[in-house]
C-alpha cells in the first residue's frame, strides 16, 4: 500500500513546491517604450555677405610675345643670349653677318642709280627728238617741192620717168622719217612714266633693303625673356626664318575655361566695373578678370586674367589653379558641405529638437576663415538665430529627434 502512494506523494510535493515558488517570485519592473534621440552637431546661422569663389584651372601665356625673324638671308653673326635669360630694352638678340647685308643693299642702290640715268638718258632722247623732227619736216618739205617740179618738167617733157620716180622714192622717205620722229616723240611721255614707275619700285625695294638691313642687328624692344631659341653662330638663315621669340617680363595672362552657367554673371559685373580678382593655390600671385575670349564652346568660355605684380616663377605654358572672386552676395550663409542633403535641402534644429527640412539654393563656393571649402547658400529659411543641422545622418527625416553634441558648436 505504502509503496503505491510514494510516487503520488512525490508529485503531490513537487507541484506545492511549484505553486510556492512561483507565488513567491518577484514582480518583474515594467518596460516604457522611449524614442531614440541621434547627437548631431549644430551651426547657427548668421545671413550675411559673402563672396563666393570659383575655382579655375588654366594656362599662364603671354600675349605679348614677339618672334624674331630674319629679314635678310645670310649667316648668324651675333647670338649673345641664351634660352631663359632677361634682357633689357635696347639689348642685341642677334645679328646677321655684315658681309651678307651689303651686297643686298648695294645692288638696290645700283637699281635705283641706273633707272635714274634711264630716265635722264629718256629727257636728252626728246630734246634730241624735238630738234630733229623740225629738220626733218624741212626735209620733207624741200622733197615735195622737189617732186612737183619733177612732176611738172615730166608732163612737159623736159625730164624722164626716171627722175620722177626718184623725187618720190625721196619724198616718201623724207616722209617716213618725218612719222617715225613724231611717233617717237608720242611715246615719250608712256616711255618716261615707264621709268618713273620702276624708279618708284626701286627706290621702295632700296628703302626695303635700307630697314632690313637695319634691322638685321635685332634689339630688344622691350624688358622681357628669352626664349624659343632657334639659330646658333655661323648658322645660315633664309629670309623670314624663325630665330628666336622674347616675351615681356610684365603682361602675363592666365587662360581659364569658365562653365556656361557662371560666364553671364561675371560679364555682367565687369560691365558694371566691379574688379574681379583670383589668387593662385599657394597666394604667390594674384590675376585680375579683364575680359572673355571671343569664341566659345560647350565646355565653356576662356576667361583672360592678367597677372598683377611681379610674375615670380610664373612661365608661359604653366598650369595653375586659382581660385577667383566673384561679386558679392547679400543674405547668404557659408555652410560645411556635410549639411548639404541632394542638391538643394539642409536640416534645422526645432525648439523641440527635431529635424525639419529646408530647402536652399546653392550660390556657389566660399572660403571659411582657415581657408577650408564651405558652401555658400541662401534661403528664406536661414534666418539669423537659427540651428542649421551639419551632422549627415544617413537615416536624416523632418521629425527625427536630435541632440546637440557639442555645445561649442552651436555657435559660429
Amino acid at each position: 500500500m505504502s509503496k503505491r502512494l510514494t510516487p503520488v506523494l512525490i508529485l503531490a510535493i513537487g507541484i506545492a513546491g511549484f505553486l510556492f515558488l512561483k507565488m513567491t517570485r518577484p514582480e518583474p519592473a515594467e518596460v516604457s517604450a522611449t524614442e531614440r534621440s541621434w547627437r548631431v552637431q549644430v551651426q547657427r546661422i548668421e545671413p550675411g555677405t559673402h563672396t563666393p569663389v570659383l575655382p579655375l584651372y588654366g594656362e599662364v601665356t603671354a600675349p605679348e610675345q614677339l618672334t624674331v625673324i630674319a629679314t635678310l638671308a645670310g649667316r648668324i653673326g651675333e647670338r649673345p643670349v641664351t634660352e631663359g635669360w632677361r634682357v633689357r630694352e635696347g639689348d642685341l638678340l642677334v645679328a646677321l653677318e655684315d658681309a651678307d647685308i651689303r651686297p643686298a643693299l648695294a645692288q638696290a642702290e645700283a637699281q635705283v642709280a641706273d633707272l635714274e640715268a634711264q630716265i635722264r638718258s629718256e629727257q636728252v632722247r626728246y630734246r634730241n627728238d624735238q630738234v630733229a623732227l623740225a629738220s626733218e619736216q624741212a626735209i620733207l618739205d624741200n622733197a615735195r617741192r622737189q617732186l612737183e617740179r619733177t612732176r611738172s618738167l615730166v608732163n612737159r617733157n623736159l625730164a624722164s620717168r626716171e627722175g620722177l620716180e626718184a623725187a618720190t622714192d625721196a619724198a616718201a622717205r623724207a616722209e617716213l622719217t618725218v612719222t617715225t620722229r613724231q611717233r617717237a616723240i608720242e611715246e615719250h611721255p608712256a616711255r618716261l612714266q615707264s621709268l618713273e614707275a620702276k624708279l618708284a619700285q626701286a627706290e621702295a625695294n632700296l628703302d626695303s633693303t635700307r630697314r632690313d638691313a637695319g634691322r638685321a642687328r635685332m634689339i630688344a624692344p622691350f624688358d622681357g625673356i628669352v626664349t624659343d631659341i632657334q639659330v646658333a653662330e655661323g648658322d645660315q638663315v633664309s629670309r623670314g626664318e624663325s630665330l628666336l621669340s622674347l616675351y615681356p617680363v610684365d603682361g602675363l595672362e592666365l587662360r581659364a575655361r569658365v562653365p556656361e552657367m557662371f560666364r553671364g554673371e561675371l560679364l555682367d559685373a565687369l560691365e558694371r566695373g566691379e574688379t574681379l580678382m583670383a589668387t593662385s593655390t599657394g597666394g604667390q600671385h594674384r590675376f585680375r578678370l579683364v575680359r572673355f575670349a571671343g569664341t566659345s564652346d560647350p565646355s565653356g568660355t576662356e576667361a583672360i586674367l592678367e597677372l598683377e605684380g611681379e610674375p615670380g616663377g610664373l612661365r608661359p605654358g604653366d598650369l595653375t589653379p586659382v581660385i577667383l572672386e566673384r561679386a558679392a552676395r547679400d543674405n547668404t550663409v557659408a555652410i560645411p558641405f556635410s549639411a548639404l542633403y541632394g542638391a538643394d535641402s539642409v536640416y534645422l534644429m526645432t525648439p523641440d529638437n527635431r529635424m525639419e527640412r529646408a530647402r536652399i539654393e546653392r550660390v556657389g563656393e566660399a572660403r571659411g576663415s582657415n581657408g577650408e571649402r564651405r558652401l555658400l547658400v541662401s534661403g528664406e529659411a536661414l534666418v539669423s538665430g537659427a540651428r542649421l543641422i551639419t551632422t549627415h545622418l544617413p537615416n536624416a527625416i523632418a521629425g527625427l529627434r536630435v541632440d546637440v553634441a557639442d555645445s561649442g558648436a552651436a555657435a559660429q
